[in-house]
């Protein structure tokens, strides 16, 4: 996997990217009470937001990672928000998308920088 300075997480699955959010953001968000997804077909830059998530403790955006299309979202975020902080990097992943340069992952952190960034 690989991360980024917001705290996302990137994996790779095929010719598509899942992302969602590391353990740490969803332990610092607190308990999760509502995500607002992307539409699916959705073109995204880097940077762009994309999802908002609130908890009760604030309402937070998440950023596109990088360039490219989403072409899948998380449905089962709709009826149970709280997968994203019983699950973070597995079930409550957020939306799958195709990137446009698959070499732009090179520039994220892997999990031992990520780990550092986060001491």
């Amino acid at each position: 996997m690989k991360y980024t300075e917001e705290h996302e997480w990137l994996r790779v699955e095929g010719d598509l990217v899942v992302v969602g959010i590391s353990d740490h953001a969803s332990e610092q968000l607190g308990d999760i009470v509502f995500v607002e997804l992307p539409e699916a077909e959705t073109t995204v830059s880097k940077d762009d937001e994309v999802v908002v998530i609130e908890s009760v403790k604030a309402a937070s955006d998440i950023l596109a990672p990088l360039d490219g299309e989403i072409v899948e979202v998380n449905e089962a975020l709709a009826d149970n928000p709280a997968l994203v902080n019983d699950d973070p990097t597995g079930d409550g992943w957020f939306f799958k998308m195709k990137i446009d340069d698959m070499s732009a992952l090179d520039d994220l952190m892997d999990e031992a920088a990520y780990k550092e960034f986060i001491a």
